[in-house]
């Protein structure tokens, strides 16, 4: 077995110094030579090495020393050599040295003093310390306070010892009376901590009899008081009345430390409101006189527990805990902005709203370099304010859409975003909407944001000026046509050649809008001629970046199906609205145009990526509609569009409402509850914190918040069975994983009619997994049990192994025994659970994260919901993907599951499933991950289940 020490050196044994130099060093006169000495003695015990022959040497030769360094490294020295020998006796050596601690606690020099008593803290043998306890005692009256708190921590380690009440009857008395007359804080601290640890009801006596004194006294000291008062409280909960005063006096005390304490504390004992209003100010008043991130994290951190369980009290201080968004921490803010959203009440959405847009105002500045992202964080907060609260969109939509051309590109997304839906959800905003996003779209300079608002405005322009407003923007951002003219160096116009070797000169022209000194808008025109090669353009040289012509020039023809697509729209709607039939005819023809040459800039030669399949066939079936339209076809495009993103809003809103019901606590009281009616008691003597509390324990034990729901299947199937049952030990091991711990408890069985010796669990790991101590050995009666329990650190989610052997002794037989174990599968289920995120985020973090692992479908399941929904019930994920997409049978089906862990990684999968002609499923599960050990272990459980039936 190990033995325990206090520290851990690193020590290279390659060229090991032999004994006899040591002693030869310890015996000489010179001190620099006996530190190093005792410093390679003390090496070489920690790594093994036993150097029986140094004992006798360091007695005589070093115990004598006045230096103080040898006799800090002497201590240290005896604390870690066989003190006893094969019999667990004293060794007789050791009577020298307990003459030589007691001539050092009373020796004139406080420092010795003080360094012996710790030592003393740390001997487990009651032969050593006996004769030392009268100088022990007698410490506790020294003139410095170095040697009196050290003194009382010796008297506390002897008296835990097991017989050291024997040792020190009178120990709590002396203490006590220490306490009473000591001014030191530390030594107080001590004093108190020691009657807490080994005579509590004299501590809670002192206690009591000092309450008006508990604001006065030192932060160590009132630390240690409400630890008492926690424990006091969790043996004797009825007790807690006459603590709870004490703890709120020190919710006001100078010390962070007490106060972030004295509010745990608070929220532990006591449920009644006023308890946990004045918890949570405390908390809110860390985290604006906090500087360090990491308690704000922490505090935030005990806000959200609250706001779990007292919502109510929460939403009255929504306003102090959005003060935590002055932190330049992303983190930090975006707790806050967690905290905040589930807060929101029709009373506080106002001011909440507008203290988020004061926020939004101060990412102008630009001064921060991660503004964007902050910006980002608090346009999705503003959307997930204006959803629930869509009278509050008004006040928001025009200051967020001045952000469509920002440069980061996903806080423009959220603001095109958020702006689909306010115009959606509030008509009485729409005219405001459109004529601001026909203002400001020439600033647009990503291609999804310009998607997104071309198909805003192909949807919600519906007066006369609105589609002819439209019509005329687009065409302004595309500039005129055609988008590339090619003319030969002697100046007649001609198409590119691609056989040619003669360079060309290409005028690219284009039009911008330029803002004049009266605010109105004016267009400017601008061309450029490149000399350049055929058939490849130079693409740095096309038009000015940004706007609707520049994206096309640069190859995105997707963004020109949006064009087209859009302008089709416009024109159909056109002719609904206008009565004039050359305006019509003439708005038709402009679109044509514009199509054609889009489609003839994609097929020529001058661009790196030619139009694609898709956007060609868009663009041409745009044409084909604008040449011949019938009604069914102009009833799809200017009314089934919008109706299915209504309805895609609907089953949104519908997701999250259910969402939020299972998350709603469901809990049910059993029938024979007892429940004390606090109207019927004694109100004698309780204060009205108690009287609140008991309110609250009533309506939680009507609730039924206090039945614990024990599913004993459950508990049977965490049940291993780790040895067989004709071994002669047989054991079995009940698992529980709880975040990052793993605890075993272990049921060995003795089978045998003998009785076994120094029986020992040794266990071992196999990935990020750790095993924090070993058991220690034990003796095993015939026919009887032990119950060992073995403690093993987590540190990722990945799928671990423990596995290990029972070794054991028995009288008759010399050699030892050893019983191999069946492995422990630590399951990757105990460490996800399902979670929910946007879709916007599932596809950046799709996009992001490196880890892949690809599953073959391979499952006697011939339904693809009912094989979509064992896979989700198998990986304990939540299916993102909405229920009316999965309505219909067409042979295949598309899903995203999403799920995070305990240590806060994202686990994204994607099952994409396609019915074959025999009934058969097939297709891929892609598993994406941070890290490779969830993606592996991930798809080895879906591997493992997708069978179905187990």
């Amino acid at each position: 077995m190990e033995k325990s020490c206090s520290f851990l050196i690193e020590f290279d044994k390659g060229a090991p110094t032999l004994a006899n130099e040591i002693k030869e060093a310890l015996e000489g006169s010179d001190v620099s030579a006996k530190i190093d000495a005792l410093k390679k003695a003390i090496m070489l015990l920690h790594n093994g090495e036993t150097i029986p022959q140094l004992f006798i040497t360091i007695i005589r030769y070093v115990l004598t020393s006045e230096d103080h360094t040898i006799q800090k490294l002497l201590l240290l020295y005896l604390e870690i050599v066989d003190k006893t020998d094969s019999n667990r006796r004293l060794l007789p050596e050791m009577i020298l040295i307990c003459q030589n601690l007691r001539n050092n606690l009373q020796h004139p020099n406080e420092y010795l003093r003080g360094v012996t008593l710790r030592f003393l803290c740390r001997l487990s043998e009651p032969e050593i310390l006996e004769p030392l306890v009268p100088s022990i005692l007698q410490c506790l009256d020294h003139r410095h306070p170095f040697v009196r708190r050290n003194a009382v921590l010796a008297v506390m380690a002897v008296y835990r010892l097991p017989g050291g009440e024997g040792l020190m009857p009178d120990a709590p008395e002396a203490i006590e009376r220490f306490l009473a007359s000591e001014q030191d804080a530390s030594a107080r601290r001590n004093a108190f901590l020691m009657l807490f640890n080994c005579a509590q009801d004299r501590a809670v006596n002192y206690l009591l009899s000092h309450v008006d004194a508990v604001p006065g006294w030192g932060e160590l000291i009132q630390m240690v008081v409400l630890d008492l008062i926690r424990k006091v409280c969790r043996s004797n909960p009825r007790e807690k009345g006459r603590y709870i005063t004490i703890i709120i006096s020190l919710l006001n005390a100078p010390s962070a430390a007490v106060m972030y304490e004295c509010a745990g504390t608070l929220v532990s004992l006591s449920s009644a409101p006023t308890a946990i209003r004045a918890a949570a100010t405390t908390y809110c008043q860390l985290l604006q006189s906090q500087s360090d991130h990491n308690v704000k994290l922490i505090v935030l951190d005990r806000l959200s527990e609250l706001k779990t369980s007292h919502r109510d009290i929460m939403v009255d201080l929504i306003m102090d805990v959005l003060r935590a968004l002055s932190s330049p921490n992303l983190d930090i803010r975006r707790k806050t902005l967690d905290i905040v959203l589930e807060l929101i009440t029709p009373r506080n959405i106002d001011e909440v709203v507008l203290a988020l847009k004061k926020e939004v105002v101060k990412t102008q500045s630009g001064e921060l370099e991660k503004n964007g992202e902050y910006r980002q964080m608090l346009v999705q907060a503003i959307h997930s304010c204006a959803i629930k609260f869509p009278e509050v969109a008004s006040t928001v939509v025009h200051l967020l859409m001045d952000f469509l051309g920002d440069s980061n590109v996903a806080s423009a997304i959220d603001v095109v975003v958020f702006v689909r839906e306010i115009i959606e959800t509030n008509p009485k905003l729409r005219v405001s909407i459109i004529t601001r996003l026909l203002d400001t779209f020439y600033q647009i300079r990503s291609a999804r944001v310009c998607t997104c608002a071309l198909w805003i405005i192909s949807e919600y322009c519906l007066s006369l000026s609105e589609v002819e407003s439209g019509i005329s923007t687009i065409k302004q951002c595309l500039g005129e046509l055609p988008f590339y003219t090619v003319t030969e160096q002697g100046g007649e116009s001609a198409p590119a050649d691609a056989s040619s070797k003669t360079p060309s000169v290409v005028t690219v022209s284009s039009r911008r809008p330029a803002v004049l000194a009266d605010g109105t808008y004016a267009t400017q025109s601008a061309a450029s001629e490149t000399v350049v090669s055929a058939p490849t353009l130079v693409q740095g040289s096309l038009a000015a970046p940004g706007n609707l012509r520049s994206l096309l020039l640069n190859g995105d023809f997707f963004l020109g199906a949006v064009v087209a697509c859009t302008l089709t729209k416009l024109v159909l709607r056109l002719e609904e609205v206008q009565p004039n039939v050359v305006e019509v005819n003439k708005a038709n023809v402009g679109a044509l145009l514009i199509m054609v040459s889009m489609i003839q800039l994609g097929q020529s030669q001058f661009l790196s990526h030619p139009i694609d399949s898709d956007s060609y066939d868009r663009i041409v079936l745009c044409i084909r509609l604008l040449c011949n339209t019938g009604d069914e076809m102009r009833k799809i495009w200017l009314q089934s569009c919008r109706q299915s993103f209504t309805k895609m809003l609907a089953d949104k809103q519908f997701r999250e409402t259910e969402e939020i019901k299972a998350r709603a606590q469901i809990s049910h009281a059993q029938p024979d509850d007892l429940i004390d009616f606090y109207h019927l008691k004694s109100r004698k003597g309780m204060s009205q914190l108690e009287l609140e509390d008991e309110v609250q324990d009533d309506l939680k034990r009507a609730t039924g918040e206090f039945t614990k729901d024990a599913d004993d299947a459950n508990k049977l199937n965490r049940i291993l069975q780790l040895t067989g049952f004709s071994d002669p030990v047989y054991a079995e091991a009940y698992v529980t994983v709880h975040h990052y711990d793993i605890v075993l408890d272990v049921t060995v069985i003795n089978r045998t009619k003998e009785t076994l010796q120094n029986l020992c669990l040794e266990l071992a790991t196999m990935g990020d997994l750790k095993l924090v101590e070993r058991p220690q050995n034990y003796t095993l009666a015939p026919e009887s049990s032990k119950q060992i329990r073995a403690n093993i650190k987590v540190s990722s989610t990945e799928t671990g192994v423990i596995f290990g052997n029972i070794v054991y002794e028995t009288s008759n037989v010399l050699e030892r025994t050893v019983v191999v174990l069946n492995d422990i599968h630590i399951d990757i289920m105990d460490y996800i659970s399902p979670a929910t995120c946007a879709d916007v985020a599932f596809r950046n973090m799709w996009a992001e994260f490196e880890w892949e692992n690809k599953v073959a479908i391979n499952t006697v399941i011939q339904d693809e919901k009912e094989f979509l929904n064992h896979i989700v019930k198998s990986t304990n994920m939540k299916c993102l993907t909405a229920p009316s997409a999965l309505d219909g049978e067409c042979g295949f089906l598309a899903a995203n599951l999403y799920a995070k862990s305990v240590f806060g990684e994202d686990a994204l999968v994607n099952i994409s499933i396609e019915k074959q002609v025999d009934g058969k499923l097939s297709g891929y599960i892609r598993i994406r991950s941070k890290t490779q050990g969830i993606a592996l272990s991930l798809g080895d459980k879906i591997t493992l289940k997708q069978k179905g039936g187990s």
